[in-house]
């Protein structure tokens, strides 16, 4: 045993030698948390709460949200922010040091953040060519008259040009297939009989027109043809390249690269900007949607609650789901940033503080998503289940379409688009930052030249993503977005929680919370250790029975993936977890067994200086015979 001893390796902790710069920090705590705040709230607030709100029992979804906040989101965000601030290290010396069992889990937050990082720039760079479009005065995405635009397609625009006169008749017009037809002619095309304005007769049974046609938004068209190039690209069939994205990419990598070139130094100024700006342009929104005609129809729809719905299991997977979407969590972005963290930061604070404020920002931003689809509904004599999207179509085809109906469409397109941006380039940051921090810990003297290893990591990701901006790029950009940020960040935030919980022990972990100057009341105590035990992982593996359950293959609108797509998701999933067995295999080479596979290394120490002698001292050997009364060597005293 004692050889065995001999050969293990622990991670170096941070020298203090002058040939090594020490770690920077953030210049005020406010910093931190506005860079949570723009990493936490980001594109899945704008888009993907609203839709799952309205699809999920308007009001009554904020229930089961709001529990999986308290009982999932909030405790793996903690602990995150505990095990960065605790260290100040990154992800990978982190969980390696605080269990060698757990040396591969900071390789696959890795794994994740750096495929997230690469397609959610595709998203920003989509956000950026409408917001130089939108300069131009280029808002061709509510135009039928296109070479791309089909003969199927919708203008909510030319619709209102069409509606001006109509009285309620059969013989009111409406825009459709590239002419200004009445409803009772539309009827009768497609086998009914006309009735009025609204409806066609169906023997007896009185039905919407529209529920009988084909109409395709012309901002879908756009945002597909124009936008993507998608045309009719395949996975056997790739399309060209659309330089107009490659452009729009490079120039997202550039700004990001400007933003993250010194590091929390530089970020942590920006910061300011990108993570208050959105809200200001979502209460501009606000303002301006409450005001228009049938804005109370969009927000009635949104949040009329159907207390039904909470006895159905998706309700409660989609709740759970848009929390591990929204906070970013099990990709090592919160344990990066906290990282950076002065030791006495009361992270806990922070951590109430950002998740409550994203919880809050998802409804504010269904109000003004809704104020507006509901006047848009309104002036197009259809409900707002009609005009509403899921997911990217929320953001880039109904909402524009919306937004071409209100007066100055121009500046609010401006503003909308610029927002996405912001709020895209917010969440980036995080993620940059966690792979500069996985090369820095591993290798500390390049913090001298921090701007090369931003610049190569920019550079990286950009060169990465280029496949998604050929024609049929998006099909890639959905396969990531379908297998990367599911199942996979579940297993991870289980494996998070266990490794502190039940590797590590409560009673150290909240002795070390203790240290920071976190001190907690028998409440606070309990329900930390009710959560990172027992609700965490048992809610995690509850959730990926569900997504597993009702799994279903990947698809991007009308086109279904091939077999060979969907393995290739399935191992662009996997890639995210298979590096956790091979750091177990790792560590069981260098020679830990049995309870030294759980126990804490050397490298497993305050972040604060003067606390790390005593806390080295206390780590004499790893031999079993020597801790057989106690939970941790790290808490050994002599």
């Amino acid at each position: 045993m004692a050889d065995a001893v001999k050969e293990k390796v622990s991670l170096p902790s941070i020298s203090s030698s002058d040939s090594i710069p020490d770690k920077a920090k953030w210049d005020r705590p406010l910093e931190f948390i506005l860079a949570c705040l723009g990493y936490a709230v980001g594109l899945g607030n704008v888009w993907r709460f609203p839709y799952l709100a309205y699809r999920n029992g308007g009001g009554a979804f904020l229930i089961p949200f709001f529990l999986m906040l308290l009982f999932i989101g909030l405790p793996i965000f903690f602990l995150e922010l505990y095990v960065g601030q605790f260290s100040g290290l990154g992800p990978i010396q982190a969980f390696s040091a605080i269990s060698p069992f757990f040396s591969g889990l900071g390789y696959c937050t890795l794994v994740v953040i750096t495929i997230i990082s690469i397609y959610y720039m595709i998203i920003v760079a989509w956000a950026v060519f409408y917001t130089i479009v939108s300069i131009a005065g280029n808002l061709d995405w509510g135009s039928c008259e296109n070479e791309f635009n089909s003969i199927n397609c919708f203008s909510g625009e030319y619709d209102r040009l069409c509606r001006e006169n109509n009285t309620g008749d059969s013989t009111d017009l409406t825009y459709y297939q590239q002419h200004c037809v009445s409803i009772g002619t539309i009827c009768i095309e497609t086998g009914f009989q006309p009735y009025d304005g609204k409806n066609c007769l169906n023997g007896s049974e009185v039905i919407p027109w529209f529920k009988n046609v084909t109409r395709i938004l012309a901002a879908e068209e756009y945002f597909n043809e124009r936008v993507l190039g998608r045309g009719d690209a395949t996975w056997e069939n790739w399309g060209t390249i659309q330089w107009h994205m490659v452009g729009c990419l490079a120039l997202c990598w550039f700004v990001a690269f400007l933003v993250v070139i010194k590091g929390v130094q530089s970020a942590g100024k920006v910061v300011y900007f990108t993570a208050l700006f959105p809200y200001v342009m979502l209460t501009a929104l606000l303002i301006r949607g409450v005001t228009l005609e049938g804005a109370v129809d969009g927000i009635i729809f949104y949040l009329s609650p159907n207390w039904e719905t909470l006895l159905e299991a998706r309700v409660w997977g989609d709740a759970a789901s848009q929390i591990f979407y929204s906070f970013g969590v099990a990709a090592g972005a919160c344990v990066t940033l906290a990282s950076y963290n002065k030791f006495t930061n009361n992270c806990q604070f922070d951590a109430v503080l950002v998740s409550f404020t994203n919880f809050f920002t998802s409804i504010y931003a269904g109000f003004a998503i809704f104020s507006v689809l509901g006047f848009q509904a309104n002036l197009m004599g259809v409900t707002v289940d009609d005009v509403a999207a899921e997911d990217v179509g929320l953001a880039f085809v109904a909402y524009p379409e919306a937004l071409l109906q209100m007066p100055l469409p121009q500046l609010w397109c401006i503003l909308f688009f610029f927002m996405l941006f912001i709020l895209g380039l917010g969440s980036q940051f995080a993620g940059i930052e966690a792979m500069n921090t996985a090369i820095t810990d591993r290798w500390p003297t390049l913090r001298k030249s921090y701007w090369k290893v931003t610049a190569t990591t920019c550079f990286s990701c950009f060169i990465l993503g280029i496949p998604m901006c050929f024609s049929g790029g998006v099909y890639l950009f959905t396969l990531l977005d379908w297998n990367t940020a599911s199942w996979a960040v579940l297993l991870i935030g289980l494996a998070e929680c266990a490794a502190v919980s039940w590797s590590y022990g409560m009673s150290n972990a909240l002795d070390d919370l203790k240290l920071m100057k976190m001190n907690f009341n028998k409440a606070q105590r309990f329900y930390w250790i009710a959560v990172w035990k027992f609700i965490v992982p048992l809610g995690s593996l509850g959730i990926l029975i569900f997504i597993f359950v009702r799994w279903t293959p990947p698809s991007y609108g009308d086109y279904d993936f091939p077999l060979f797509a969907d393995l290739l998701g399935w191992a662009v999933g996997l890639s995210t977890v298979i590096l956790f067995p091979i750091g177990v295999a790792w560590a069981w080479h260098h020679g830990y067994r049995g309870k030294d596979l759980f126990q804490p290394t050397k490298a497993w120490q305050p972040a604060e200086k003067s606390l790390r002698e005593l806390r080295s001292d206390s780590i004499t050997t790893t031999e079993p015979v020597q801790l057989e009364h106690y939970d941790n060597p790290g808490f050994v005293m002599p």
